[in-house]
């Protein structure tokens, strides 16, 4: 007698033969010039239950460049693992060609030499076309949607989020869960989501006065598809208060809450539900964690850490599936579920490469609609990139470091800060920056540029809290985006130190001196939770910097010595 865990290995051989047959055909088809959106599609329709997840939008509505990290480093027990492996280690590991339409779609070697050859990728009139072709196939697959969604863009900043809704609105997703999406208010958010026609679910959300699950939030809706009964519970992501401003949703309290989530998975099976979904923004470790904790859930649709993978990861009975970020990817996944029970699945990474899909002419009028009262804004250059402009990785991204330029020029710093935040497409070498582009990578309802004073031991105490929430060991404590990016300090970091132990060696870049703990920098930055904050908007900061640049050159950035890896 086959045991379910055996059919549930069986299920992800299954569904890494269809991953590598995906991944592996790209890059011969190129070759051949073949590569077409039915081979894209291609999928062996199984079992009796599609789901179909896209997350971390962050309102990219057209077609962009994104390049996945360089380093992407983890601790602890994730020291290793997936996602914590890039590049070439990751090719090998999924057996991608170099040079491959995957290569270019996951990782970031020659990243401006294929985007060149393969052309962007996203946009949501495409992924509609890939959702529909679904549907055709399986008319009743759940369509789920992560979160980070209504926030990312000029146009989601101008209309408070309402042109990615309605954008939304018209792909019909199912059920949808929360990030970003908070720090419009909490006036806002109440008043988009009374008025969404899908379920708007956290299971984590509480009344922050009463300690008790919040009214404007489902935890779970249940559908029944293919004849099953499947549960769909919402995880909104757990650390708002820390990592966003909590002033700006004052009434709300989240948390990861375990027994919270036993207790929805509990009562959700004794309903009859016959497959649980946990429609998750935790993050990819944390998602790992809470699946070893709480027992019951079938799939884990993870997000919030954009990670990529052309597999799933099966943690006990639990699988994850993880989609990537800025529209660039779908996920399907078709499971066999019989007597109640999870029985195996296929699942399909399906890359969104913009000049092979076809858009979808019903989704993409409702793009323009949104997008034209801004268009002359939109479009505005206001200069050139002659370095590749990217943001990703734990410690720098070139975007970032032109931020940071940005604010040690125009807000006469002695040291720049800049937060780790993973979204922002890409710019190539050569090609116009637009208004658009600018605010694709700063675009947020906290982001005016403060200038103020700090002292050495100040700085290092920054640098060591926002370490210890990437590099803690336990993933519960892992509560930020990426490592606080900084521009004319350098430092040492030794990640495999407890906190306190881990910064050192920091050094004033303009001086080449040691950083003095009892001293006072000037530092300017951006993205303050402190509520009250004054200074120019940040993207106001960048352009007049770009402006008076005309072309901007971004050297390599060495200031981050990284130990202990």
């Amino acid at each position: 007698m086959i045991s379910r865990r055996d059919f549930l290995q069986a299920g992800m051989a299954a569904s890494a033969l269809v991953g590598a047959s995906g991944f592996g055909n790209w890059s011969r088809l190129a070759a051949q010039q073949a590569l077409t959106q039915d081979q894209l599609l291609q999928f062996d329709t199984f079992g009796n239950v599609s789901l179909i997840h896209i997350t971390d939008i962050h309102a990219q509505l057209k077609p962009i460049y994104f390049r996945e990290p360089e380093i992407n480093l983890g601790v602890g027990d994730n020291k290793g693992h997936v996602p914590h492996i890039t590049g070439a280690d990751f090719r090998k590991l999924h057996g991608i060609e170099d040079g491959s339409p995957s290569a270019y779609a996951l990782t970031y070697n020659d990243f401006t030499a294929l985007a060149k050859t393969y052309g962007r990728m996203g946009g949501m009139d495409r992924v509609a076309t890939v959702v529909n072709a679904i549907r055709a196939e399986r008319p009743d697959a759940l369509l789920l949607d992560g979160g980070d969604t209504w926030h990312g863009s000029y146009t989601c900043y101008h209309t408070q989020g309402q042109d990615v809704v309605n954008v939304m609105n018209a792909l019909k997703p199912d059920a949808m869960t929360f990030h970003w999406e908070f720090t419009l208010g909490t006036e806002r958010i109440r008043e988009l989501v009374q008025g969404l026609p899908f379920a708007a679910l956290g299971a984590n959300i509480f009344d922050a006065e009463w300690d008790e699950p919040s009214e404007d939030f489902k935890p779970y809706e249940m559908f029944e598809r293919g004849g099953v009964k499947i549960a769909v519970i919402g995880q909104a992501f757990p650390y708002m208060p820390i990592a966003n401003p909590g002033w700006m949703f004052p009434e709300y309290s989240f948390g990861i809450r375990d027994q919270r989530m036993q207790e929805i998975v509990d009562e959700v099976r004794a309903a009859g539900a016959e497959l649980v979904v946990c429609l998750s923004h935790n993050g990819f470790d944390v998602d790992k964690q809470m699946a070893s904790r709480v027992t019951g859930i079938d799939v884990i649709l993870t997000g919030h850490t954009h990670d990529a993978l052309p597999e799933p990861v099966l943690v006990g009975e639990t699988i994850l599936i993880a989609s990537g970020s800025n529209g660039k990817f779908v996920s399907r996944v078709d499971l066999d579920v019989r007597d109640g029970r999870m029985m195996g699945f296929r699942h399909k990474l399906i890359p969104i490469f913009s000049d092979v899909i076809a858009p979808d002419t019903a989704v993409a009028a409702v793009i323009d609609e949104q997008r034209a009262p801004y268009m002359d804004q939109l479009t505005e250059v206001i200069g050139q990139a002659d370095t590749l402009l990217y943001r990703r990785g734990n410690f720098n991204g070139t975007w970032d470091d032109l931020i940071c330029d940005a604010l040690i020029s125009e807000r006469e710093a002695d040291i720049a800060m800049s937060p780790g935040v993973r979204w922002g497409p890409s710019i190539l070498p050569g090609q116009d920056i637009t208004r658009e582009d600018i605010h694709n990578v700063t675009s947020m309802t906290y982001g005016k540029a403060y200038r103020t004073e700090m002292t050495g031991e100040f700085l290092n105490v920054i640098l060591e809290d926002v370490g210890d929430n990437l590099f803690n060991t336990d993933p519960y404590y892992q509560q930020g985006g990426d490592m606080v990016r900084v521009g004319g300090l350098g430092y040492r970091i030794d990640i495999s130190k407890p906190m306190g132990q881990r910064i050192s060696e920091m050094t004033l870049l303009k001086t080449g001196e040691a950083i003095d703990p009892a001293q006072t920098y000037v530092v300017a930055g951006w993205a303050s939770v402190n509520e009250g904050t004054e200074g120019p908007q940040i993207w106001d900061v960048v352009e007049d910097y770009i402006r008076k640049q005309g072309t901007v050159t971004v050297a390599p950035n060495t200031s981050v010595q990284v130990v202990g890896a």
